[in-house]
């Protein structure tokens, strides 16, 4: 089953007749206090305060020397999570990605400034934003309005495509990697290539790099990964936005693997019977288990997405948007079926 041209037929609609959603670029706001420190090799930037952290890295506020440009810089502790004969490896394999990314630009993506390396670790200089990750809409009672999230979604789809287009994969979308400032319009993906640097390389501490919840069944599997990676990841983040659950959770990793790789997503419309069929075909369709039956590029999804939105019409923005109790009274519905409705509750991502 095709893409943007199914349901083009479908849905009795061309390309034509699609405006592309307006991007805007980010904006950053001053800081109360900066407090520089210097590190010899970062010596072009003012590093203040820190901003974030997660498993390996830490982000910082920072100031371009020479501009005044305001910026964050994410440093890795790669000498802390990697082991020595891997180290090289890891550090060049960084450089290699970075490079792709500073090449990205585009309004839905986060630029890559500069990056380099800092005795046995690394860093990345980003454009500096506002706004939320995408994380604090994915809860029941805090979920966006659908037709908000889809209109993210088409963003998303496109913005992937133009990198997937430039050869480069991002392998870790997911909503914590995703900036949004709803009063702005700004939307951003961020952290483009970090999750590569560990490919083929084993962490001390065992870190995985990149949430399996979003990985699609070729990643888990350890085998070379394109686009239809992302769209995959990405339709676990739409299916997460639209219902608060995930598509497939557990607490075993062996059992989550197992799921992803041999259990068919459950309908959409088990958590929002409101939903429309023609959404719950384009999910089914991005969480397809073999990458040549999903979306061969994410223009396709971000047009089909497009359909979905004009079939629904406009939707009241101040209307409470919650998802619906477990009810599933399409389970007899061909294709889209699941086995076990409920297997999935929300855990944590």
């Amino acid at each position: 089953m095709a893409g943007g041209g199914f349901w083009n037929r479908l849905l009795g609609r061309t390309t034509a007749d699609r405006q592309a959603p307006d991007t805007e670029t980010a904006a950053s706001t001053q800081p109360d206090v900066f407090q520089p420190s210097r590190d010899a090799a970062l010596d072009h930037f003012e590093i203040g305060a820190e901003i974030g952290r997660g498993a390996m890295a830490t982000v910082h506020l920072a100031r371009e020397r020479v501009s005044g440009r305001q910026l964050a810089i994410k440093r890795l502790a790669l000498q802390r999570e990697f082991s020595a004969e891997d180290l090289i490896d890891v550090r060049q394999r960084f450089m290699r990605e970075a490079r792709a990314a500073r090449h990205l630009q585009h309004p839905d993506i986060l630029e890559v400034i500069d990056a380099g390396e800092a005795g046995e670790d690394a860093w990345i200089a980003m454009e500096y934003v506002q706004g939320q990750d995408l994380s604090h809409h994915t809860r029941p009672g805090q979920l966006l309005p659908v037709n908000e999230v889809l209109a993210l979604a088409v963003r998303l789809a496109r913005a992937l495509a133009y990198a997937h287009a430039q050869g480069v994969v991002h392998r870790d979308i997911k909503p914590s990697n995703v900036m949004l400032d709803r009063a702005k319009g700004t939307l951003k993906i961020m952290d483009f290539g970090i999750a590569r640097i560990a490919d083929g390389s084993r962490t001390r501490t065992g870190l995985v790099l990149g949430t399996p919840s979003f990985m699609s069944p070729e990643q888990l599997a350890g085998l070379k990964v394109d686009g239809r990676s992302d769209l995959y990841s990405l339709g676990v983040m739409l299916y997460q936005l639209l219902t608060g659950h995930l598509p497939h959770q557990s607490d075993s990793m062996a059992k989550l693997m197992h799921q992803i790789a041999n259990q068919p997503a459950p309908d959409v419309r088990h958590y929002r019977p409101e939903l429309p069929e023609s959404l719950a075909l384009v999910l089914a369709l991005a969480l397809e288990k073999r990458p040549e039956l999903r979306y061969a590029g994410g223009e396709q999804m971000a047009q089909d997405l497009e359909a979905v939105l004009a079939q629904m019409g406009p939707q009241d923005p101040a209307a409470p948007d919650k998802a619906a109790p477990s009810v599933d009274p399409f389970a007899q519905t061909l294709r889209l079926s699941a086995d076990e409705p409920g297997q999935n509750p929300r855990s944590p991502s």
